[in-house]
């Protein structure tokens, strides 16, 4: 491929995936609100898988094509950004508030969900055995989630509002259109992943890093654009719940489901690289746990927090760069160390500064 065909092929790829990421949850959505579903439950659980659907497509896309680095630097880029960038500039938008049910339920399950990868993957890889557990953890967690829901009652509801379609006539002009709408979602997920990951594959040759790079990086900004407008929209409209919930529930969803699929699918299990077990997936890990105090403390996420995570990202991205690209080694358990300290502190000061009321 020359550049020209590589930028066309990632850049119409994430336009693809996108697109059918909408499609695919309006159609499902209207289908699930025909059959009578309750709208909270759609709010949970069709959309909630929804907007890991780039994630899920991408990832099962490089699993069946044997580049199972790209499908785990995806998961953990992903769920970096989504912890680090996008709750940063959803909370530069507005202060973000954090509901009684993430505490309960939610951060818990995200945190063991990393744990629970890292340690699954000790090993070197996941298995298809492995796979099936996580997809069976996946639909626990959705059951809990729909019941701690229901006794959340209204409150919730009228959160998840704008998520959630309109009462729509089970007739079936409206069954066609929507039936029509899935499947285009599900073409355009098929098509768009296809093209990533072979722009994705050709671009990290050319560059001379490995898929995981380009899987943390590129193509994890990418699939996690859906999370960003709906967490930065929620924000907006003053819905600042539903912006820390979007996010922490898209990454126990990264883990569960679309690593637990990707297992399933692929014919040799999934790899899971030596950099990836010192430095990516402890990081997240490690970041899932240091966001903890930070959401306990007053339950909230503040202007000047959101500005510490959105540079923690970017330095983390900056130093993934210089690793590779002057350094030429991975990072390491020493860069993991020097990359939590600054970060630990900075987020124990900005709680500790609050509570006193500075």
């Amino acid at each position: 491929m020359d550049p020209a065909t590589i930028a066309f092929s990632i850049l119409g790829g994430f336009v693809a995936l996108i697109v059918g990421g909408e499609l695919l949850v309006r159609g499902a959505s209207n289908l699930a609100a025909a059959a009578k579903v309750p709208p909270l439950v759609i709010g949970l659980t069709v959309v909630a898988l929804g907007t890991s659907a780039p994630e899920l497509a991408v990832s099962v896309q490089s699993c069946y094509v044997g580049k199972t680095d790209l499908a785990v630097g995806n998961v953990v880029g992903s769920n970096l950004s989504n912890l680090l960038f996008i709750l940063g500039a959803a909370a530069l938008v507005a202060p973000l508030s954090v509901s009684g049910q993430l505490f309960r339920l939610d951060i818990p399950v995200m945190i063991a969900a990393a744990a629970a990868l890292y340690a699954l993957g000790a090993d070197g890889e996941l298995s298809r055995g492995e796979g099936i557990t996580l997809t069976i953890a996946m639909f626990l967690y959705l059951a809990w989630t729909v019941t701690e829901g229901k006794r959340e009652g209204k409150a919730l509801e009228e959160e998840l509002a704008d998520l959630t379609p309109d009462p729509v006539p089970a007739t079936w002009r409206a069954f066609v259109a929507n039936g029509m709408s899935l499947v285009g979602g599900l073409i355009l997920l098929i098509g768009g992943s296809d093209y990533l990951v072979d722009g994705c594959v050709v671009l990290a040759e050319r560059l001379g890093v490995s898929e995981l790079v380009i899987g943390l990086t590129i193509v994890a900004i990418g699939t996690s654009l859906p999370e960003l407008v709906i967490s930065v929209l929620a924000s907006m409209r003053g819905k600042r719940d539903l912006a820390v919930g979007n996010v922490v529930g898209s990454n126990v969803l990264n883990i569960l489901s679309v690593l637990g699929l990707s297992a399933i699918v692929a014919p040799d299990g999934v790899n899971v690289d030596g950099q990836s077990l010192r430095f990516d997936i402890p990081l997240m890990l490690a970041v899932s746990v240091v966001c903890f105090p930070v959401f306990l403390t007053g339950r909230e996420v503040t202007r000047p927090e959101g500005a510490a995570m959105l540079l923690y990202y970017l330095a983390y991205l900056a130093w993934l760069v210089y690793s590779f690209a002057v350094v030429g080694l991975a990072p390491g358990y020493g860069s993991l160390a020097g990359f939590l300290a600054p970060l630990a502190a900075a987020m124990v000061w900005l709680a500790v500064k609050r509570r006193r009321g500075g």
